[in-house]
């Protein structure tokens, strides 16, 4: 049923009876009515009841609103529209083309702003010798009146020193640009994950690319692994994201598994085979160049997280050390406010906090930012999370070698790389892992402290990365299940750690954001992969279900929210750790979701069968299924 409705009258009607707190949206915590008769133009009445169907019907209206009409044609079967179906069509239509990005004249101030750092103007780095990207980027600031862009050519070695000297005039990192179908140069695509992350992120990328491949937006992941290409030639690497401050920090590596994932869906053709040999050229490059480098390839021949960088991370809230510096700032005689802007300045140096911060930037390097499993000791681990994936390039290496280029591949300065050599080395780290890591008492996979050589015992999510990888044998994964998943499994999915491991949580001892009660999409997902390989189908189906009810649980409740994480245990986006939880704030509608939940929920969607969504559709909860 369509009607025309006068925008305005209804909406200013709708926000003064139901918006009862003021904050834009309609949720459970208004105390309206519940009720709201929308008016036609014609006379037309229809009665609307319920949170839900109230946010549906206010969201709609603010959609037409901006088309600039004053008057708007509305879909009523779009405001009774069940969750699961508007959430899937949400996202597919309107939150990924919202979360997307270009470095170009028709974005780069929308890309270039950044609510992480205080800035009075706007820097754009570009790759030193890159003369086609300086000088496309020198035109497009020129032509920017309103806007002062510096365009500067970074040194041909980055070093932490130089990374450190921009932390007051820290920018955006160029990325790719392509000619369009006019042949003009324009800037290559990216996702980001939405909020406060306005920059594309490593390991972000390759599980937004998983939703975007199910929507049928190749273009976009394509593009994404183009830009990849482009920072590990010119940056050295993947990024943690392309700003700046994160020149000397890379993220965890998903490279080989987000090319075969894009690959596998491409046209078979020489167009195709040229991109792949493209990109595996660059996982190669990358796989030798960042994580078999001095810094991260350790004794154990095993590799390790390791970001370089001088001082205190300068993208992190003001507050985010507080628990750090209190101690040290008392005994100087100053505020903590004080003691840390003197620091970041590097005005004071004191040796333990030296020695903190090497481990805080490994840590942020892993993408847990951050977690008690790796608080004050990951430079010093062999996690299991990265040598997993680390495997998986190895194994994905050899595999497209051998079934796409007959076994022998010629790669970066002319080396041939022949799929047997990669099996070796793939074959070699799942033993190292399997006797390091593997605690077959415990039926835990556990981070290695290479140091003191012994496991951590930290039980964490991650214990699931060698299912997805496929390293643990049959039997593992059976003790693994059994053991793992009674301490990890709560009512909203999986938790980053269980709450043994976590410990006492204080003032001195602040909730740290990776660790419970705390659920993240990445692991969700990566979980519900590697339960499938092993034949742990049906656990699988209950994990997603767990995860998209608590998705689809809270949107319908606070008016289509999809937060960067969750609390599990109560399943709530309600989350107070850290840097909060991105996602939450906006005006009316959400206009991005988040990236990574966005795509778990239509990674989920792929595991349950059509009973399932039907369940989910009506709102059961998962103790009422399972």
């Amino acid at each position: 049923m369509k009607l025309i409705l006068n925008i305005k009258e209804n909406l200013e009607k709708l926000l003064k009876q139901e918006d009862t707190d003021h904050d834009k949206k309609i949720t459970i915590e208004d105390k309206g009515p519940k009720l709201f008769i929308a008016t036609a133009v014609d006379g037309t009445t229809v009665e609307i009841k319920g949170t839900y169907f109230l946010s549906n019907f206010l969201q709609e209206l603010v959609l037409t609103q901006e088309i600039g009409n004053v008057t708007a044609e509305i879909n009523f079967d779009y405001i009774f529209e069940k969750p699961v179906d508007r959430l899937n069509r949400m996202i597919k239509d309107y939150y990924w083309d919202g979360l997307t990005r270009r470095i170009d004249a028709s974005g780069i101030i929308k890309t270039l702003t950044d609510t992480k750092t205080e800035a009075d103007k706007y820097y754009l780095y570009i790759p030193n010798g890159d003369k086609t990207a300086f000088e496309f980027y020198q035109k497009i600031a020129e032509d920017i009146n309103e806007n002062e862009i510096s365009v500067i050519e970074l040194p041909l070695e980055i070093t932490p020193e130089y990374v450190y000297s921009l932390n007051n005039k820290s920018g955006v990192v160029s990325l790719a640009l392509e000619k369009n179908k006019n042949n003009k140069l324009e800037g290559v695509p990216f996702v980001v994950p939405g909020g406060r992350f306005n920059e594309m992120y490593g390991w972000d990328s390759y599980f937004e690319s998983l939703g975007l491949i199910i929507d049928g937006r190749i273009d976009l992941a394509k593009a994404m692994a183009d830009n990849f290409v482009y920072e590990i030639e010119h940056y050295g690497q993947i990024l943690n994201a392309n700003r700046t401050y994160y020149l000397t920090r890379s993220q965890p590596p998903f490279l080989t598994s987000l090319t075969l994932a894009i690959y596998n869906n491409l046209s078979s053709n020489k167009e195709s085979k040229d991109w792949l040999t493209k990109l595996l050229n660059s996982s190669i490059k990358e796989y030798n160049s960042v994580w078999l480098n001095r810094n991260r390839l350790t004794h154990t021949k095993l590799s390790r997280y390791y970001g370089s960088g001088i001082g205190l991370p300068p993208e992190t809230e003001l507050t985010h050390f507080d628990s750090l510096l209190k101690p040290f700032s008392e005994k100087a005689g100053m505020s903590v406010r004080e003691y840390y802007r003197k620091y970041l300045n590097r005005e004071i140096i004191e040796p333990e906090i030296e020695e903190y911060i090497k481990h805080d930037r490994s840590i942020r390097e892993s993408g847990h930012d951050t977690s008690y499993r790796l608080d004050k000791i990951s430079a010093h681990l062999n996690t299991v999370d990265l040598n997993s994936l680390l495997y998986k390039y190895e194994v994905d290496i050899a595999e497209i070698i051998k079934n796409e280029f007959d076994n022998h591949f010629t790669s970066y300065e002319d080396k041939i790389e022949f799929s047997e050599t990669w099996l070796r080395k793939a074959e070699e780290r799942k033993s190292l892992v399997n006797k390091l890591m593997w605690n077959e008492e415990k039926g835990f996979y556990f981070d290695y402290n290479f140091c003191k050589n012994q496991q951590t015992n930290f039980e964490s999510a991650t214990t699931f990365y060698p299912l997805w990888a496929k390293i643990a044998s049959q039997a593992q994964a059976d003790l693994l299940i059994k053991n793992a998943l009674p301490v990890l499994e709560y009512a909203g999915g999986i938790a980053g750690s269980s709450k043994e491991s976590v410990g006492i949580i204080n003032d001195e001892r602040p909730q740290k954001q990776w660790d419970y009660p705390n659920g993240w999409a990445p692991h969700q997902i990566i979980i519900w992969e590697g339960l499938k390989k092993y034949g742990y189908n049906n656990i699988a189906k209950r994990l997603a279900y767990k995860w998209l009810y608590t998705i689809v649980r809270n949107a319908v409740d606070y008016n289509g929210t999809i937060p960067e994480k969750y609390d599990v245990v109560t399943r709530t986006h309600k989350v107070f750790a850290e840097y909060g939880n991105v996602g939450t704030e906006f005006d009316y509608i959400t206009r991005e979701g988040f990236g990574w939940m966005n795509a778990s929920f239509k990674v989920g969607l792929t595991i349950l069968n059509k009973e399932l969504k039907e369940k989910l559709n009506n709102l059961i909860p998962p103790e009422d299924i399972f």
